[in-house]
C-alpha cells in the first residue's frame, strides 16, 4: 500500500461526494433529523433520556453503511475500479481511501449529531462530552467499513440492501436497544458480545451516564477498531475488479 495513492483515492471521493447534494445531505443531515425525530416522538418523558446515547450509535451507523457499500459497489459496476485497479493501485489502497475519505465525513456527521442531541435535543451527558464524540466517529467509521466489505461480495445495489438483515439488524436487536444486555437470554448474550454494535451502544451509555471510567470506555473503543480493521483487510482480500 501508498500513503500518496491513497490519499489520491480518498481526495477523488470526496471530490465526488462533494458535487453530489443528496449524498451529502444524507449524510450529515438525515442523522441529526432522525435523532430528532426520536427526541420529538418522546417529548415530555424520560424516554430520549435512556436511549438518545444508543441512537447515536445507530443511525450514523445505518447511513453510513448504505452510502460506503452503494457508492463501492458502483464503482465496480460501471467498471471504474477496474481502470484504476489497472494502474499502480492496490485493492488495500483503494478501500483505505474510501475509508479514509468517509472517516472524513463521519467526523462532520458524528460531531453535527453529538451537537443537535445535546444542544438542541437535549439529551443529557453526565461525562466527557469529547468522549461521546470519539465513540460516536469511531462507531460511524465502523459502518462505513462494514459497507466496504459487504460492498465486495454484493453484486447488485438490492443484493447490499440484502446484507442490511444479515449484518445491520441483528446488531440492533441485540445491542440493548430495545431490552439492556444483560436482561437477554445467555445465548444471545453471549452472541451479542461478538457484534460491534453492542460495545458501540454500551461505550455510549457508559459516557452519557458516567458509569465508567476513560479506560474502559477506551477498551470498547479499541474492540470497535479492532473490528473496523478486519473489515477493512477482509474487504481488500474479497474485492473483486468488478461485477460481472
Amino acid at each position: 500500500m501508498n500513503p500518496r495513492r491513497t490519499l489520491a483515492t480518498a481526495g477523488r471521493v470526496l471530490a465526488q461526494v462533494r458535487h453530489d447534494p443528496r449524498t451529502v445531505g444524507l449524510l450529515v443531515i438525515v442523522p441529526s433529523l432522525l435523532i430528532g425525530l426520536v427526541a420529538w416522538i418522546f417529548d415530555d418523558t424520560e424516554v430520549f433520556s435512556q436511549i438518545g446515547p444508543a441512537m447515536l450509535a445507530l443511525f450514523p451507523f445505518i447511513v453510513m453503511f448504505l452510502v460506503a457499500s452503494i457508492t463501492t459497489l458502483r464503482e465496480r459496476r460501471t467498471g471504474t475500479l477496474e481502470r484504476l485497479l489497472s494502474m499502480p493501485l492496490g485493492k488495500g489502497d483503494f478501500i483505505l481511501g474510501y475509508t479514509l475519505a468517509f472517516g472524513l465525513l463521519a467526523i462532520v456527521q458524528s460531531a453535527l449529531a453529538v451537537g443537535f442531541a445535546t444542544w438542541v435535543c437535549g439529551l443529557t451527558i453526565d461525562g466527557s462530552l469529547w468522549l461521546l464524540l470519539a465513540v460516536a466517529l469511531v462507531d460511524a467509521v465502523l459502518g462505513t467499513t462494514l459497507g466496504l466489505l459487504a460492498s465486495a461480495f454484493a453484486n447488485t445495489e438490492f443484493q447490499v440492501v440484502q446484507f442490511m438483515p444479515a449484518l445491520v439488524f441483528p446488531q440492533i436487536l441485540l445491542g440493548g436497544i430495545f431490552l439492556p444486555r444483560d436482561q437477554l437470554p445467555q445465548v444471545l448474550r453471549v452472541i451479542s458480545d461478538w457484534l460491534p454494535l453492542s460495545h458501540a451502544i454500551d461505550a455510549l451509555n457508559a459516557v452519557a451516564r458516567d458509569t465508567h471510567d476513560a479506560p474502559w470506555v477506551g477498551g470498547q473503543l479499541l474492540i470497535i477498531a479492532g473490528f473496523a480493521v478486519g473489515s477493512i483487510v477482509v474487504g481488500s482480500v474479497t474485492l473483486r475488479r468488478r461485477t460481472p
